[in-house]
């Protein structure tokens, strides 16, 4: 059975990029909250700054829960200022500038080392 993965990004570019991404390397891809009611995905994807639910909240709620506590969390997050500290709960940060594939491939081979040689 292939990896499943939730992406969360308020922008559908992110979205359709990281879902691609993922998608050709054999890993599952849902962008919607729901899934965690049924499913355990092994990876979450999400942006910190959205409207209404934002990333902090959610990563709040995945560690506060027995259930999700333990899936890795990988940030996708706009370049960083010089005062900007990286969320210590990640996994690993994504910044979405132009290496984004490169970034990407380097934070799952520590997950899946398998599906990324």
């Amino acid at each position: 059975m292939s990896p499943l993965a939730l992406v969360v990004d308020d922008s559908a570019v992110i979205r359709h990029t990281v879902r691609h991404f993922l998608e050709k390397r054999g890993i599952s891809v849902q962008c919607a909250l729901e899934v965690l009611k049924t499913l355990h995905p092994d990876v979450i994807f999400t942006d910190l700054q959205m409207p209404r639910l934002d990333g902090y909240m959610l990563i709040d709620a995945l560690k506060a829960s027995e259930e999700s506590a333990g899936i890795p969390v990988l940030v996708l997050a706009s370049k960083p200022l010089e005062h900007d500290q990286p969320e210590p709960r990640a996994h690993s940060v994504i910044y979405k500038d132009l290496n984004i594939e490169q970034q990407l491939t380097q934070a799952l081979a520590t997950l899946f080392p398998s599906l990324m040689s």
